[in-house]
């Protein structure tokens, strides 16, 4: 069982002003490195100053991975989640929206970083989307226990690199399972489906 420490609405703005913008300057510096052609000298100097940033940002590094609820929505603050984490440079990142009908969503924008086949986005950023939306979904925006039991994709066509839109919501609830769909897409329509059932935990039952 989960034990969660509170972080009030003024800290989280805090933290996120303070550390967006590394995280923006991280995930730009990833990009270019997968693009940049510059020579030996060039990059010698470039590992230099990314030496000294690494070592810079090493003189205070946290021990613990303290597992934060934010005090006001209830959401947990999953600062390294690789699909949505503020704090992660390889998430895009996600940003999922929520409607009162129970689904959710996303609109976002998959570069070369996440290639697989060359124009392509690689099939397991296509998964790891999908399991983010579909477990949002499940979970009640991630404010209840429900954990991946299983997901399947059926990978219709190829993904393009570029503007891309997912979606999810529940079927269907039966005991500790609960049933999710969801679609990656493009503009030219569904590109991956997605089925996943999700499984309240023993203990999580038991509370309830």
């Amino acid at each position: 069982m989960f034990q969660f420490d509170l972080i009030s609405a003024e800290e989280y703005d805090r933290e996120r002003g303070r550390y967006a913008p590394l995280t923006d300057a991280l995930r730009t510096l990833v990009d270019v490195g997968v693009h940049t052609d510059v020579g030996d000298a060039t990059v010698r100097e470039a590992l230099g100053h990314l030496e000294a940033a690494t070592a810079l940002l090493r003189q205070r590094v946290r021990e613990d991975r303290p597992v934060l609820r934010h005090a006001d929505t209830g959401r947990p603050v999953t600062w390294g989640n690789p699909a949505v984490g503020l704090r992660n440079a390889i998430s895009p990142p996600i940003v999922v929206e929520h409607d009162l009908a129970g689904r959710c969503w996303s609109e976002f924008t998959l570069g070369p970083v996440y290639e697989g086949p060359p124009g392509w986005v690689h099939g397991g950023v296509c998964a790891l989307v999908l399991d983010q939306l579909l477990g949002e979904v499940a979970s009640d925006s991630l404010t209840k226990a429900r954990f991946t039991g299983t997901i399947s994709l059926r990978y219709v066509r190829g993904t393009p690199l570029g503007s891309l839109r997912a979606e999810a919501f529940v079927e269907r609830t039966e005991g500790a399972k609960t049933f999710a769909r969801g679609y990656l897409m493009d503009d030219e329509g569904v590109t991956v489906e997605a089925d996943g059932v999700f499984i309240t935990p023993a203990w999580a039952r038991d509370a309830g």
